[in-house]
This record gives structure tokens, sequence and C-alpha cells, in this order.
């Protein structure tokens, strides 16, 4: 902890010794977008992109948080340490987390106590995917996808050494935190390192933990606590015909689980990346990428008195080849190859616990092609994606292996009916293949509470999705309205029958487990969501408003589960020479939209955040002071998308303060 500490303090003070700085851009493309078309032409394909100030000041200690305020999104709330994005109400297998592009390869999207294992302090630009072009990463972006870049492997050549680094501490927690990126090149080889390392304690809270128990604790939440670091390197070949690369990174995660059982989990994640790019490959071809990835991951679930109770374990391996191609007869698309192969376990590191899941391998190859081609006045899109799955269970006889044909499919189109002004309209089919731990668990999950019991005999998802869009991008005043509508055939679910059982899953009153079994039924998903912004990127007075809902039923079943609260927020800022400010309001509605097994409703709140920074020039660097008050009324905030939101609350009242530079 203290030497990545004292790497980001050096980072730091290298800057004041540097004879100029990198101004930010503001200009941004959606890279996870295989046309790479920018944000404001994501009618098609809805997408928010986070870069620059905006992203460093919405940062936090997990994905979830630092993305819960966005147009749609919002987060699965299981303490400090492991948070995810949740959009639409969809989540874990449906929501796709990419680093740059391919897949994070953790445990994530098994439960909601796992952290994602992508560092949100280092990551130079965030993107949120939904809709046609998020489907041709595969059957787990049927919900969406978000892409987490960090530039990692270089593919441009500096012509200086440039970076950037923060320092941050915290009152709530008594965060101390640190981050550095540098990249340079010599000669035709460009480089690039960053880190960092981050280390909060129990966050204070308004109130009890749970209202309803007087027993439970006050004033801090017991085993919220984070310790977090890592370090990347990565390097390039660069030449007019492209570029080869790679990186390495470790990444170490220790955190605590705020239940009852104050478990803890301690993480650990290896990763290769090669990256490639030759340009014009041949005649009519723009060019030719080529990523693999290799991720060995693991962590282990123990107990307060550090006793190991389940080892998790996941190797991955991605490889992904697109082949974009100029313009023919109006056509400019892209197409694409991909395989994963992953090894999964979820065994007892204890006598007398029966595993999780199983060793599983899993091979998935697919093919995908996406092209857009202008028809008059309306902007045309069409993708497809075919997939095949194959999951074995290892040394169990009596769990059959699965294979799953898959498809995807989306058409839409962009009508430009005045300059500025767009509407959009897109259908897809999506189709995703039933995850290991929903196939074939049977153990219990220490963290959750919960004893799982899969089902081997699952059918594929089946989605049909249909997207009205409406909106105005150009102007001091822009606005976009989204209405969706996603109707799933044999959607998996998991729901507890009241039972508890004990570690072997054997009913008994006083067993410590409480019975789960992952399910299939339709479900039908529908919301709407609309954004008005003023003056986003300009000088003086800014301001920005939205809304968003989505509900979901299960037919014949009630309600989904964890659905999101309506919310609707008011952001207003001011910008002034080296003066920034903000304040942003969050308002979410009373959340009684529940499950047939769910009993807690989630109260309404309101949540107030202010940030204020001022940037200067010292020593040819670029060097922004800023400070942040979360929660400043101090309210007692319970997640409607959080397992643990009748005693889990999220941070009260607390302030940040800090510096950055990039130089």
């Amino acid at each position: 902890m203290s030497y990545q500490l004292r790497l980001a303090a050096a980072a730091v003070l290298s800057a004041f010794a540097c004879p100029t700085f990198a101004e930010t851009i503001s200009t941004v493309t959606v890279t996870s977008n295989p046309l790479g078309k920018g944000e404001d032409m994501q009618v098609l394909t809805p997408a928010k992109v986070l870069a620059g100030p905006e992203l460093r000041n919405k940062i936090s200690t997990s994905l979830g948080d630092t993305l819960g305020g966005e147009l749609g999104v919002s987060a699965s709330g299981f303490g400090a340490g492991a948070s995810r994005p949740i959009i639409r109400g969809l989540e874990g297998p449906r929501i796709k987390i990419l680093q740059n592009g391919m897949g994070v390869a953790d445990v994530s999207s098994l439960s909601n106590d796992h952290a994602v294992a992508s560092e949100s302090a280092t990551a130079q630009q965030i993107e949120i995917l939904r809709g046609p072009a998020a489907l041709l990463y595969g059957s787990g972006a049927i919900g969406g996808l978000v892409n987490v870049i960090d530039g990692r492997i270089p593919t441009t050549l500096s012509k200086q050494v440039s970076g950037e680094a923060e320092l941050r501490v915290g009152s709530g927690n008594q965060e101390k935190s640190g981050s550095f990126g540098l990249d340079g090149s010599s000669g035709a080889l460009a480089w690039h390192i960053d880190g960092n390392a981050r280390q909060t304690d129990n966050y204070a809270i308004p109130g009890k933990a749970n209202p309803g128990n007087p027993d439970t604790a006050s004033g801090r939440l017991p085993s919220s606590f984070t310790r977090e670091h890592s370090l990347t390197l990565g390097g390039s070949y660069i030449q007019k015909w492209g570029y080869v690369g790679a990186a390495v990174q470790t990444l170490n995660d220790h955190y605590g689980i705020p239940t009852a059982e104050k478990s803890f989990i301690d993480m650990r994640q290896n990763r290769l990346d090669l990256d490639s790019k030759v340009l014009a490959p041949w005649a009519g071809f723009e060019s030719l990428s080529m990523k693999l990835s290799a991720t060995d991951y693991q962590h282990t679930e123990k107990t307060e008195q550090g006793i190991a109770n389940t080892n998790f374990k996941n190797q991955a391996t991605e490889g992904r080849l697109v082949l974009n191609h100029h313009a023919w007869q109006g056509w400019h698309g892209s197409w694409g190859m991909q395989f994963e192969t992953v090894k999964f376990s979820a065994l007892s590191a204890a006598t007398g616990r029966a595993d999780t899941v199983p060793v599983t391998k899993s091979n998935s190859v697919a093919a995908f092609v996406v092209e857009q081609k202008q028809i008059g006045e309306v902007l045309t899109s069409a993708g497809l994606r075919l997939e095949n799955v194959k999951r074995t269970p290892e040394a169990i006889a009596s769990l059959p292996a699965r294979q799953f044909d898959l498809y995807s499919a989306s058409l839409g189109g962009l009508w430009q009916f005045t300059p500025g002004y767009a509407a959009g309209l897109s259908y897809s089919l999506a189709q995703r293949a039933p995850a290991t731990e929903e196939l074939y668990s049977n153990g219990p999950h220490e963290s959750t509470a919960t004893f799982d019991i899969g089902n081997p005999n699952m059918q594929k998802e089946k989605s049909r999705n249909l997207e009205l869009s409406l909106q105005k991008t150009n102007g001091l005043v822009r606005w976009k309205i989204n209405a969706f509508y996603n109707q799933v055939q044999n959607y998996v679910y998991g729901h507890t029958d009241g039972v508890k059982v004990d570690e072997e899953g054997n009913p008994a009153d006083d067993a410590e487990f409480s019975r789960r079994y992952w399910s299939q039924a339709r479900a039908n998903i529908h919301g709407a969501e609309a954004e008005l912004s003023f003056n986003q990127t300009g000088e003086g007075f800014s301001a920005r408003a939205f809304a968003d809902m989505s509900r979901g039923r299960l037919e014949n079943a009630g309600n989904l589960p964890l659905q999101p609260a309506i919310r609707t927020g008011l952001d207003l800022g001011y910008r002034e020479g080296a003066w920034r400010g903000s304040v942003k309001v969050l308002h979410a509605q009373k959340q009684d939209r529940l499950a047939s097994f769910e009993n807690y409703v989630t109260p309404s709140y309101t949540k107030v955040d202010l940030d204020l920074s001022y940037t200067q020039v010292y020593s040819g660097a670029q060097l922004t002071w800023f400070v942040m008050a979360k929660n400043l009324l101090n309210q007692d905030i319970r997640i409607s998308t959080s397992v643990l939101r009748d005693s889990v609350p999220q941070p009260g009242r607390h302030f940040i303060a800090g510096v950055r530079t990039s130089f």
C-alpha cells in the first residue's frame, strides 16, 4: 500500500518539472462501437461516455458507485467494495463489463458481493452502451455493456513523457488513495505505466444499519472497509502500417462484506493483453484488428476470523478479430470473429461443506457483422451475431454437458429530420446461454447467506427489444428521450422458498442459509428516460435535468426482484476561468413494486452532492485542487437494487479533498 502511494506521490511531484501539459480533449469516441461513432451518433445504440473532469469527479470505490447516477443506470450496492452497474433493471450476466473492449473475466456477474476486477481510478474513459451494438460483444451483453478504457496498450507515439496523477483523502471512511498514469516513447516504441492504491475504513452511516432492529450497528457500518491496489505495464511497436502491443496487470483487492457474519473477500487477478491493428491490410478494407487476453482470477471468501470458506477461480482466454471495410455501394461496416475458453469453479475450502459450483469448462465461438448505410435522410444500421456455447462440468457424472446455439440480430434507422434533431427506431433479437452458476450451482454462498441450487435443464434466454429515441444534439440546449420495451422468454432469476438449510443443504430451523433456486419464466420490461441539458461544455452556468424509470414483471409470478426506483435529478454547474463548481440533486421515489418473495419497501431519498475545483498552471503542469461533499443532507439512503437494502445503508455525509495533475 505505502509503495503504491509513494509511486503516486512521485508522479505528482514529477509534474512540477515538466515544461508543458496536455489540454483535456472534449471530443470522445465510443470505442466499443465497431463503427467508432461518437456519442452524438448513438441514437441507434444509446450511449454515455465519461471522460476528463466529469469522470474524475465521479470516481468512487467501485464501478457501480461510479456509474450509479447516470441515465438508466443504478448500482447493486453491496457495501463499499462490491457494487456492479445495473442497466434498465437488468444486472449480473446480462450486463457485460469490458476492459479496453475485452471481457474483464472476473466473477462479479455471479453474485452482488463479488467486486468488478477493473479499476476506475486509472480509467481514461468509461462507456455505457445499450442496444444493437452491445450485442456484438456476446450474449452476456443482452442488457448492455460497460467498457473501461485505460490506454494500457499505446496506439500513438508521444513526443515527450505525459501523464496524470491524483491523491485524495476522505472523511467518512478515512479514505487514503492515489493513482497515476504515465506515457512515453523512444523511437518506434511506446510505453505506458499506471497504478493505484486505495485504503478505506468502515464508512459512517446516519443511523442504524437496520432501523427495524435496535441491536444493529450505528455510526459506522461494520465490515465495509476496502484495501485495493493495482499496477499495469504496457508497450507497443508503432509504424505507419499500424501497431502491435502488449500489457500486463496485477490487481489485488481485500474488502469486507457488511452482513451479520462480517466475512471478507481476498481477491487477486493477473492479466495479459495483446493488441494489434494493421491499416489498409487489403484493397477495400480500412483496418484489421486482433486482440487476445488471458486472465487468471481467484478470490477466497473468509469468515471474520480469517477461516477460508469458498475458493472461486476463473481462468479465461479470449480472442477477437475485427475487419473494417470501406464503403461498398454505400455500406460501411465491420466483420468479426470471437472465441473464449473459461474454466470456472467455486469449491469448498473446508470439510463438511458442499461445493457451490463444480469445476466447469465453457467454450464459445462467434461470428458477427454490423453495417450502416445512408438511405436518403435515414441512416440505416443492421447487425447479426451467431454464437455457439458449450458448458461441460468436470468430475460430476450426473451433471449433463450443455450446448447452446445462439443468434442476435438488429435493425434500426436514424432519421435526421432537421439539422440537429434526430429520431431513431431499433428492433433487436438476442439470445443468452444460462451462466455456469445458473446451471450447476448446488452449495452454500457465505457472503449472501444462501444455498444456491441451479437447474441443469435450463433453456436459453430469448429477448426481443424495441426502442424509440428522439434527441436534439446541437446548440446550448440539448435533450434526448428514450423509450424501450423488452420481452424475454425463459428469463432466469433466483428466488428463495423460505426454507433454512445447513452447509450440506439439509433443512434445519436454526440453519444459516436460505435455500435459493434458479428458475425461468417469461419477463416483460419497459421504461423511459429523458434528459435536458444547457451549456454542458462552455463557460458560465450549466444545467442538466433527467428522469428514468423501468418496470419488470414475470408472467404469472409478479414483479421482477430488485427493481430500480423511479428517479429524477438536477445538476447545476458554474465554470469561469480556473474555477469549476457544481451541485447535484438526485431524488429516488419509494420502491414498493416487490417480487413475491421480497418484503422490504425501499423508502424515498434525496441525495445532494457538491464539488468545487480550482486549476492552475504550476511549473508547466496543470494542477487541480478539489473538494467534494457527498450526501450533504446525511440521508439514510437504501438502494432498491441492493439485496442488502434493509441492513446496508449507503454512506452518510462525508467530504473528499485532493489534488490531481496532468502534464
